[in-house]
């Protein structure tokens, strides 16, 4: 089903994805393994965007394109910013930089943990790092940690300590405690267990009536089927002889 909206009430443009295609050099082998081709697609404010496929169609690697973590082979991914337009395919690293710390986020399964820095810090450095007082922003950060069921025992301790499970609940509490205006999220609730992925999706509604842009893979999408708008569906081709290619479909409908 198609969503249209009235030329009054359309919510703004933030990521216009265009031709978008990504290729792995194999160098042992002599060969390129095509990843994704042709990726099109409009994404809007306050909606969202649910990747779906089979395992190895790459959904990922589509995400972690979009943020520059891999450079895209062709195409283009124009990022529309509070002052202007970039191309997030061919933008400068020191951009790039600079959109993760104030307008796009990443939210993955694995937290990257920094030794010696308590969970409350790491939660609450992105707060500090836009301005905020520690003070203020320690508060903020253990006012997530709780929401997101991370024991009070545990807010001075290193994440580096914690399960896989109790650390993915302080990657979202840091990823979420200072809404960007992209977000990405890579199987966020694939170490959480059922009140986390309930704090999880209230959360995620939040940002998306608050306007936040949103394209996620999810490994029960069940869990967000209530604020997907639009479906992207990335079919894994059979390759013809020599060759290897991935074809997308696109599909939307209604939340």
């Amino acid at each position: 089903m198609n969503i249209q909206f009235s030329p009054d009430a359309a919510p703004r443009l933030v990521l216009s994805v265009q031709g978008l295609g990504k290729s792995f050099e194999m160098h042992h082998l002599g060969r390129v393994l095509p990843a994704f081709a042709g990726i099109d697609f409009d994404l809007h404010a306050g909606r969202f965007i649910l990747l779906k496929g089979e395992n190895g169609a790459g959904k990922s690697t589509l995400l972690r394109t979009l943020y520059r973590s891999c450079l895209p082979g062709q195409g283009h991914a124009f990022f529309h910013m509070t002052d202007g337009v970039i191309d997030l395919a061919q933008a400068a690293d020191v951009d790039i930089a600079l959109l993760r710390r104030r307008e796009i986020g990443f939210i993955t399964q694995f937290l990257q943990v920094r030794p010696r820095v308590a969970a409350e810090e790491l939660v609450a450095e992105p707060l500090v790092l836009a301005g905020s007082g520690h003070g203020e922003a320690l508060t903020e950060a253990r006012r997530w940690l709780s929401s997101f069921g991370v024991k009070q025992s545990l807010w001075a301790a290193y994440p580096s300590t914690f399960s896989g499970g109790e650390q993915q609940k302080v990657n979202l509490a840091r990823a979420l405690i200072l809404p960007p205006r992209l977000l990405f999220l890579d199987e966020p609730t694939a170490s959480l267990d059922r009140g986390a992925r309930l704090a999880l999706v209230a959360r995620l509604k939040e940002l998306k009536a608050q306007g936040v842009a949103m394209i996620g893979v999810f490994h029960n999408p069940e869990d967000v089927a209530g604020l997907v708008d639009r479906e992207f569906l990335l079919e894994t081709a059979v390759p013809e002889p020599g060759q290897e290619r991935r074809k997308p479909a696109f599909g939307e409908h209604h939340a």
